[in-house]
């Protein structure tokens, strides 16, 4: 979709939508015009971020390139950060300034979006809406202030590039933690599909992203209208639709079948190795970097107590596996037994798993290695309850705002208030409201809803998160502070969704 790296013509629907939108969101929309990127009101609030006491500048370099990658006994050609997946991991402290230099040498345009963090608009990297894309053998460098700690990661924002190689874990460490764990496990999750026979861009023209109504036999946009999820027994042109994708905790489960599902960048026939001895501590940060696919991940032998979720910390709770949709983030304390066991992380409603060994004692693992965990007590971010020190203060809203996920499949169409992105009017907001989101799921199909810039609240609980995920015919409210100014994208963290239209815009007017 060009469409997404024309800054002109976005910033040109957020003025065109100012006024429609107010009619379906509720009370107290405002007016005016468009607070840019570029604006004094961003710098302003990036400034604030930063101490005046001066800070410890982190610098790193990403170069996006064609690669050849190592998936574990299978070479298969992408374009990554680096040689191997995940990308590299970029570390730096709550409060810190972090200069990142990108060079593309791709041959494509790119950008890099920093997931979950609230951080300057003008270096979210969100071409067409945050900045200019960053042309084929160009440079742009991001500088910016990281302002809360936790598990983030970073990832192209641009095109169909995050199910390519294009991501990383970013890390923030908290000064003042105490960090009683004697280990720390960084574990990215992945669906793959690049380099096996077909890239992203040819799964999305064949299921007929960017057609035009005509290409496509229907004119409809909006609604249930179409084919539904629950007859997907078809072949668009090697996009394998025969697979059952389904979900009992997710309802539909995802639109592309997968020949491969990473851990650490690793398929189970190669898998990555953490090594320990029996009675240690382990702190593991799971990050969901997959394009269509939740996880449901369990360590063999083990329960864990989920710590954080977002990077935002919770009140412990123990679980023997955990529900991880795409873009979610979760902490999780496990104390290790003696042996050698299977972390395991099962496409949720679909056939294949990744997996990664934690290994204490000498030995090898039993034959069948899925662990029984994942049929016990599994757990989502939804069933999380924040720490009080991190909950939003009690306080009314001043603008309500409401948006319904639909979709059809034929055509491949995924719609916000029944339209497609560019074509979606824009969230109005002013600086210094609270907002409260009502996000109405009205698909057969589960839809994990990022908000770019902040954290927000589940109204019912008060969870902090960034990325929530939305099960069918379900309906999550959220509130958040505009207390970070600019032109922020909301959108479904399903690659596939967001590149056939479920994104729009949180527009801070003036």
């Amino acid at each position: 979709m060009a469409e997404l790296t024309r800054r002109s013509f976005l910033l040109g629907s957020v003025l065109a939508g100012a006024g429609v939108l107010a009619a379906c969101s509720g009370s107290g929309s405002p007016t005016g015009a468009p607070v840019q990127p570029s604006s004094t009101a961003v710098r302003r609030a990036e400034q604030a971020r930063r101490s005046p006491g001066g800070q410890q500048v982190v610098t790193a370099r990403l170069t996006p390139r064609p690669v050849e990658v190592d998936l574990g006994g299978r070479i298969v050609s992408t374009w990554g950060y680096d040689q191997s997946l995940p990308g590299p991991l970029i570390r730096a402290r709550a409060g810190d300034l972090l200069r990142v230099e990108v060079d593309n040498q791709l041959p494509a345009e790119t950008s890099v979006h920093w997931h979950g963090l609230a951080l300057s608009n003008d270096m979210d990297g969100v071409p067409g809406l945050t900045q200019d894309p960053i042309a084929a053998g160009a440079r742009f460098a991001y500088e910016f202030t990281v302002p809360d700690p936790g598990t983030y990661f970073y990832h192209s924002h641009s095109g169909l590039q995050l199910d390519r190689g294009l991501y990383g874990a970013l890390v923030i460490d908290d000064p003042n933690e105490p960090g009683k764990y004697d280990h720390e496990w960084i574990v990215v999750l992945d669906d793959w599909l690049d380099g096996t026979g077909r890239t992203p861009d040819e799964v999305a023209r064949d299921l007929g992203i960017g057609a035009t109504p005509s290409e496509s036999g229907d004119a409809g946009m909006g609604g249930m209208g179409g084919m539904d999820h629950g007859a997907m027994d078809m072949d668009m042109d090697g996009v394998d639709m025969s697979e059952t994708m389904l979900s009992p905790l997710l309802g539909g489960a995802g639109d592309v079948s997968y020949p491969h599902f990473l851990v650490g960048g690793r398929v189970p026939e190669d898998p990555i190795v953490f090594t320990a001895t029996p009675g240690q501590r382990a702190r593991i940060r799971f990050i969901n970097a997959g394009a269509d696919t939740a996880f449901r991940v369990a360590l063999g032998g083990h329960r864990m107590t989920i710590t954080h979720t977002d990077g935002f910390p919770v009140v412990p709770q123990d679980t023997d596996a955990l529900l991880i949709g795409m873009g979610e983030r979760f902490d999780v304390l496990v104390t290790l037994d003696d042996g050698v066991f299977p972390l395991f992380a099962q496409a949720e409603g679909k056939t294949g798993h990744g997996q990664a060994l934690v290994r204490t004692a000498s030995g090898e693992l039993p034959a069948q290695t899925r662990p029984g965990e994942l049929e016990r007590r599994v757990l989502l971010g939804t069933d999380l309850a924040p720490r009080d020190y991190v909950r939003l203060a009690e306080q009314e809203h001043d603008v309500y705002h409401s948006v319904d996920m639909g979709g059809t499949m034929s055509p491949y169409r995924w719609t916000l208030n029944g339209r497609a992105h560019p074509n979606i009017p824009p969230l109005n907001v002013t600086e210094g409201q609270r907002v409260r989101l009502r996000m109405r799921n009205m698909s057969d199909m589960f839809h994990p809803m990022h908000l770019h810039g902040h954290t927000f609240a589940l109204t019912d609980t008060g969870l902090r998160k960034d990325t929530v995920t939305i099960g069918p015919m379900r309906t999550v409210e959220i509130e958040f502070d505009t207390d970070n100014p600019g032109q922020w994208a909301l959108h479904c963290h399903n690659a596939y969704h967001q590149e056939a239209g479920m994104m729009t815009t949180v527009s801070y007017l003036a």
